[in-house]
């Protein structure tokens, strides 16, 4: 057996003569003459008022808008947004759109840090018959051949003007807006069954306002009739009256179905929807809404998920134009690589035995790139890239601008909300009282029929603008809190992704 190792300096295509240092020193002279062309980072106007021209909300730790629903003080609400964000559809597809963000960003940063490693094996037999051997000018040795080889070459761009660091920037920032994203579509989520939630019991109280109209209705349908048998008023009256307890009873069956469908439409976005609709109790309960934290604008860009993720796709952005200038600058490659052949053959000394050869051999090489005729189309490259960083920044601005004027137009409307449910809640015990004096003048006799009506219509309309009031009222405090920034603890996100 024999073993023989060689070693070698080779690179094809480099210029002989010119060592590794050589071509290290012109690399980071280069880029040191090359520097200055980085593009700066691109500046955004995000500057905001200090103050909503909006009445100020109430001062309440920053705490209260991460979970904001806990401050309605309704269990129900509490159960359903928690399964909500743990089984509904929309809360598992944000999931794993981060996970798959996850997974690429892994997948990149191997790919940045770690070398392309290609191990390439081979296996050969030969088979060799000697029909006919003649002359003196040697001879061939028939028999089995067997060949093996093992080559692993690794290719190693030493980073010299910083492309490894931009690309770890980039694919941070791209982890970072994915879980922004995450966030804000599980705030989102949080927003929606809460308002469904509001809106359904908005429908269990016209349900129960329809029933006990229609219960009034009757009565007055059996007072009228009764008097028009006695000939104590005209039968028209009672025929009047059956109109109405038609049309209340028409009324009830309608909000029935709305609720109905209400119910049904929160059990499927709560990820229960084939659920009976025994399981989603709804009281026809229309509570007061809390009052809303106090906050500043500025808070907007840490605490709202959507400015964040424009935020981060701004920097990520930037990041990609700086590795397109990177590129202008010179390539050094190492590419070590080492391989191992042996070799099985028939023996010249002893007929019927073998014979083993194994070599290996190592190689270093250096490869300078310059990308001289590449300049057009990599500048060309370098423009796209300047005006993709434009469209970032431009969205991010109007971003922060839609955020800002979401919120203050909200603080504004739940301000009016509140005002409007207040003067409606007295209009409304005002025209109760009125109509139940006149109910019992007309029984009593004291007073005709049309006055009743009018009065019962009167005390109809104030109670239905009063529970719209105080619906719109609570699903406006939800847009409020979703506007601020509700629904997720920025402090769950820390600021620079963890190495995967």
């Amino acid at each position: 057996m024999r073993f023989a190792k060689t070693g070698a300096l080779r690179r094809p295509g480099r210029p002989s003569g010119l060592s590794p240092a050589l071509l290290i020193g012109a690399a980071a002279l280069t880029g040191v003459s090359l520097s200055a062309c980085t593009t700066p980072a691109r500046q955004v106007d995000v500057k905001l008022p200090t103050t909503y021209e909006a009445p100020a909300g109430s001062p309440l730790a920053s705490q209260a808008l991460d979970q904001w629903w806990t401050a309605f003080n309704d269990p129900v609400l509490n159960d359903l947004i928690a399964t909500a964000l743990e089984k509904a559809p929309d809360a598992r597809m944000a999931a794993a759109k981060l996970e798959e963000a996850r997974a690429v960003r892994s997948s990149q940063i191997r790919q940045i840090y770690i070398p392309q490693t290609p191990l390439t094996g081979s296996a050969k037999r030969t088979d060799t018959d000697i029909l006919d051997q003649s002359g003196t000018g040697g001879f061939t040795l028939g028999g089995v051949t067997k060949t093996y080889a093992a080559n692993f070459d690794v290719s190693w761009e030493l980073d010299l003007i910083g492309r490894r660091g931009a690309a770890r920037r980039v694919v941070d920032n791209d982890l970072a807006a994915a879980r922004f994203n995450y966030e804000g579509a599980r705030a989102a989520l949080a927003a929606n069954v809460a308002q469904s939630y509001f809106e359904a019991r908005g429908y269990a109280v016209q349900l129960e306002d329809a029933r006990a109209n229609a219960t009034i209705a009757d009565k007055l349908f059996k007072v009228s009739d009764e008097k028009g048998r006695r000939g104590l008023s005209a039968t028209s009256e009672g025929d009047r009256t059956a109109a109405d307890l038609a049309q209340a009873q028409a009324q009830v069956a309608q909000v029935e179905a709305q609720l109905q469908a209400a119910r049904r439409s929160l059990l499927i976005l709560v990820g229960k929807g084939v659920d009976p609709l025994a399981s989603l109790p709804v009281e026809p309960v229309l509570a007061r809404a809390p009052p809303v934290p106090a906050a500043a604008p500025a808070e907007l860009l840490a605490r709202r998920p959507d400015v964040r993720e424009a935020a981060a796709r701004l920097a990520s952005a930037s990041g990609n134009l700086n590795i397109s200038e990177l590129a202008l600058f010179p390539t050094l490659t190492l590419t070590p690589g080492i391989g191992i052949q042996k070799q099985i053959s028939p023996s010249f000394l002893a007929p019927g035995s073998t014979q083993s050869t194994t070599s290996s051999a190592w190689s270093i090489g250096a490869d300078l790139s310059i990308p001289i005729l590449n300049i057009p189309r990599l500048m060309a490259d370098i423009k796209a890239e300047n005006a993709r960083v434009e469209q970032a920044a431009v969205t991010y601005e109007k971003t922060v601008q839609t955020a800002f004027g979401e919120t203050e137009n909200a603080l504004v409307q739940q301000a009016a909300d509140e005002r409007r449910v207040t003067l409606l809640a007295a209009g409304e015990r005002r025209a109760a009282n009125a109509y139940e004096a006149s109910r019992k003048g007309y029984a009593a006799g004291l007073t005709d029929l049309t006055t009743a009506l009018q009065a019962e219509q009167s005390w109809r309309n104030a109670r239905t603008a009063l529970t719209g009031a105080q619906t719109q009222a609570l699903q406006r405090a939800v847009q409020t809190y979703k506007a601020l920034g509700g629904g997720w603890s920025p402090q769950a996100v820390p600021n620079k992704p963890s190495a995967q």
